[in-house]
């Protein structure tokens, strides 16, 4: 039987040239499709919260399932006032309703707001894997800036200042990302100040993709915001703090100079998505409310993630790799870079071979460090470790408030196995 002849020729922007499914969508794919032959797969490639929505706002969604309405493009008006009152008390920073954009989950901003500023978009690697996708749809220059494990994978002054100074009147939009993915690395006021400093000198406008904030380990997040706040856009949302990824729900807050920018974001959005679930919205003022229960269970999911990254820590301690301790998140980004010889005698020359053979042998899915920005020959990978029942383990948090290593055992025993499985696979080399 013949093929039918296609009578549409194939006409694609070049923009999406050597562009694939998001890295860790794909990942979540291959898991799931694995996982429904048979075979064991622990899930550490994609990045999602363990822990489930809080009670008191999955109810606000079930009480609000009848808002039918299509809301306001920048957002539902008391959702945003709501976001106003938090900020001030989350960051002490004053921010107005009108300064606030709600959209379907904060990575379609990112994407609307790479596609209306006009300008070069810097991005500091290793990354969260769809900024520089995102760029590239958007048509806009992108300049990679590759830093170092030995300066915790951040960028200084110094590789900003030595992109700015070749053009300095060049308008430039500076995407930093803390805690950071796929690092778990996060910078102190100490480190965002002298960054400011070069900010300022070059009037780049940054993309402060906070997400993470609350996950902080220690509960010390300092906001860009607070000291750059003229040329800072914040970006949080619900995902990674409130177990709540799939519903979809994010926010900028845009400096009051900018307004020309979230202005064309609206644009933008009333032509595309139109406004963000009604529902959604609705509910999401009772997690950005006040409330001691959910400061309870912000905190009590932190401390589980804590504890488990020193438990982790003191696994992976054992092997010869370089890797940082994580100061929030659910992320460590190790340097398999001791291993290679050995490596290369099973023919894996780089991350991405590194994590199918991972994967083939052992189960555990990680992500390469090539898919955050990183060079394909280099042996880093990312181990988000969430995959355990945060249910389970915030039932069973302890009354005294310690989380110690038979917690962490008894609560997260996937991802210590999965962890196992690597030590044992690279150890047997």
């Amino acid at each position: 039987m013949t093929a039918p002849v296609s009578l549409i020729d194939k006409h694609i922007s070049p923009n999406l040239a050597g562009l694939s499914t998001s890295a860790t969508i794909a990942i979540a794919q291959q898991c799931r499709q694995l996982a429904g032959e048979g075979r064991q797969v622990f899930r550490l490639g994609l990045g999602q919260s363990p822990f489930p929505v809080p009670d008191s706002v999955v109810r606000a969604l079930q009480d609000n399932a009848h808002q039918k309405d299509y809301l306001p493009v920048k957002g539902l008006p008391e959702l945003r006032q709501t976001l106003v009152e938090h900020h001030r008390r989350s960051f002490d920073l004053d921010c107005g309703r009108e300064n606030i954009i709600v959209g379907p989950g904060s990575k379609e901003l990112m994407f609307i707001l790479q596609l209306v500023y006009d300008g070069e978009i810097l991005i500091p690697m290793p990354s969260w894997v769809s900024y520089l996708p995102q760029a590239r749809i958007a048509g806009r220059r992108v300049n990679a800036i590759q830093t170092a494990l030995a300066t915790g994978w951040k960028i200084t002054p110094d590789l900003l200042e030595a992109v700015c100074r070749l053009d300095p009147n060049r308008p430039r939009l500076l995407i930093l990302n803390y805690p950071a993915n796929p690092t778990g690395q996060t910078y102190r006021r100490d480190e965002l100040e002298p960054l400011v400093r070069v900010c300022r000198r070059y009037r780049i406008l940054v993309l402060s993709d906070e997400i993470y904030g609350k996950t902080t380990y220690d509960d010390d997040h300092t906001s860009l915001v607070a000291l750059y706040p003229e040329g800072t856009i914040f970006s949080s949302g619900l995902s990674k703090w409130c177990g709540a990824g799939g519903w979809r729900l994010g926010f900028f807050v845009v400096p009051e100079a900018a307004a020309w920018l979230s202005d064309a974001m609206a644009t933008v959005a009333s032509e595309t998505y139109t406004s963000t679930s009604a529902p959604i919205q609705y509910a999401a003022i009772a997690a950005f409310q006040p409330n001691v229960d959910l400061d309870r269970y912000v905190e009590r999911c932190r401390d589980i993630l804590g504890g488990l990254a020193r438990v982790i820590m003191d696994m992976l301690g054992v092997l010869e790799i370089e890797v940082l301790p994580p100061t929030g998140g659910f992320y460590v980004f190790p340097d398999f870079e001791p291993y290679r010889q050995r490596l290369t005698r099973r023919n894996i020359g780089g991350s991405r071979q590194l994590c199918q053979q991972l994967l083939a042998d052992t189960g555990v899915a990680l992500l390469p460090g090539c898919d955050f920005g990183r060079d394909e020959r280099e042996l880093t990978a990312r181990l988000a470790f969430v995959d355990f029942d945060g249910e389970q383990a915030l039932a069973a948090y302890p009354d005294q408030g310690v989380v110690d290593e038979a917690f962490i055992g008894e609560n997260c025993g996937r991802t210590i196995e999965a962890v196992r499985r690597v030590v044992d696979w690279l150890a047997d080399l």
